[in-house]
């Protein structure tokens, strides 16, 4: 249970760090150039870990590798942008925080992981807090960015469980730095043709690209697939639904804004559904008895001579 917590806590980093990252972009990033902000975060951020593990794809995880970047980073940067930029932050984030329902039904149909009342009942609770928090009475909302982050929301609960099933024996780090290399190498091209040179950036939005590169994308998206390798998918899930709690929560920290009582009352809820859909037994890693091992997959360790090293259970 203790081992579990602790997954619990590390995945929290992400969607941590992913709330940060709204602020971030909205306040220094040019705002006009989502393809290449998409470009410039996912890239420099995999060729960062990919420094880091020093492995490369081997076999069916050069096409896997592409898959999971075009979903996970290419796609689903884009649609967060645009999404961003055409709802209200509120609204945005409303539609984003259905993942962890779509995430536990996508589990249930792609690895078998069928999901319990507890998550359920946490996902409804916390979809309702979320409510609670973030619709504050918003007037006219865009269909496309209903449409844009419906789309975001689909897309990563699909790619995330994808990498759940692809990747349970392969090195996280290695698998997180070939996706996020992928999807930047597939943005790059479509930047350059569609928004042209790179724009002139000052010494705030150059910071701020670091920080989104490196802190709230490679630090990020490592602790989130860490977490769907240890934990089960609605439990991951409802952990998500800290993004839309931590851009409240800084928003009164950094802007000055004041909770209400009606914020109060949905952060309250929030937290109650993550800690109802936490694991309560251990998983069959902490069991004592080793997970079964694919041997198609490469780069179960860290690269030795003549390629991955295979991880010793």
């Amino acid at each position: 249970m203790e081992t579990n917590l602790r997954w619990v806590a590390l995945t929290a980093v992400a969607p941590v760090a992913w709330g940060t990252n709204y602020y971030v972009t909205h306040e220094f990033l040019p705002a006009d150039r989502p393809l290449f902000g998409a470009a410039v975060r996912a890239l420099p951020s995999g060729l960062v870990l990919l420094a880091l593990c020093r492995q490369r794809p081997h076999g069916a995880w050069w096409w896997r590798s592409a898959v999971l970047g075009l979903l996970n980073v290419s796609v689903f940067f884009v649609l967060v942008y645009a999404a961003s930029q055409l709802l209200p932050t509120s609204v945005a984030s409303t539609v984003m925080a259905v993942s962890p329902l779509a995430m536990m039904l996508i589990a249930w149909a792609l690895v078998s992981e069928r999901p319990g009342i507890s998550h359920l009942a946490g996902a409804a609770i916390g979809l309702g807090g979320v409510c609670l928090m973030l619709l504050t009475g918003v007037g006219g909302v865009s269909v496309p960015g209903v449409l844009a982050s419906a789309a975001a929301m689909l897309v990563s609960a699909f790619g995330h469980i994808l990498a759940k099933r692809w990747s349970t024996s392969a090195d996280v780090l290695a698998s997180t730095a070939w996706q996020l290399t992928a999807g930047g190498l597939f943005l790059l091209p479509v930047a350059a043709v569609a928004e042209g040179p790179p724009p002139a950036l000052d010494t705030p939005a150059l910071l701020a690209f670091g920080y989104v590169a490196l802190v709230a994308t490679a630090l990020a998206f490592t602790a989130w697939f860490t977490g769907l390798r240890h934990l089960p998918a609605g439990t991951v899930g409802l952990v998500g639904l800290l993004n839309p709690v931590t851009g409240v929560l800084l928003g009164t920290v950094v802007a000055g804004e004041k909770l209400t009582a009606q914020q109060l009352c949905g952060l309250a809820l929030v937290l109650a559904g993550v800690v109802l859909g936490r694991p309560t037994r251990a998983s069959r890693h902490d069991s004592g008895r080793p997970p079964a091992v694919n041997r198609d997959l490469p780069c179960q360790g860290r690269s030795g001579e003549g390629g991955g090293r295979r991880l010793r259970s």
